[in-house]
């Protein structure tokens, strides 16, 4: 990071990082997780490396806090989601620590994929992979045809297949 780029975080820091965790704190309700989302904020700039371009840096900051935001609400919902199934189960039958954790990364970042579908395209991919129904059954389920499931499960396939290949 060259020198005027240092300054110029140094500017955008000092002038917007009181404003944005107190946005934050508005939305979160929670000072110290706002402190987490705005540093956490600050660092996608950071790794951005265009401060100097950055016209209105208030709604360029809160652009990006929110959709941390985002990421963060979702990610809790599929922890709360995946502790609700976890507590339904007999006590002998729960995972150690380590195996909770790669199964819930693996929830979230399966979760991630699918929103990236569109809503016909994540039920279609949802219906055959995860319940496991066969084509024809997909599409009278859903009221589609069946090549116009053919073409969602190809275009959900090549859309995983795109993002985990990076």
């Amino acid at each position: 990071m060259s020198t005027s780029e240092h300054a110029a975080l140094h500017v955008l820091y000092s002038e917007h990082n009181g404003w944005l965790k107190s946005w934050l704190r508005a939305r979160l309700g929670n000072a110290a997780d706002a402190a987490d989302l705005a540093q956490d904020t600050f660092i996608r700039v950071l790794n951005a490396r265009n401060v100097q371009s950055i016209r209105e840096p208030r709604s360029y900051l809160g652009s990006i806090a929110h959709a941390l935001m985002v990421d963060r609400f979702r990610r809790r919902a599929v922890e709360q989601a995946y502790l609700a199934e976890l507590a339904l189960r007999p006590e002998q039958t729960f995972d150690s620590p380590e195996t909770r954790l790669l199964i819930l990364e693996t929830l979230v970042a399966v979760d991630t994929l699918l929103d990236g579908l569109g809503e016909r395209t994540r039920g279609i991919f949802l219906c055959v992979q995860l319940e496991g129904l066969t084509y024809a059954a997909t599409a009278q389920r859903l009221g589609v045809s069946l090549n116009t499931v053919k073409k969602h499960l190809a275009r959900a396939m090549t859309h995983c297949l795109l993002l985990t290949d990076d």
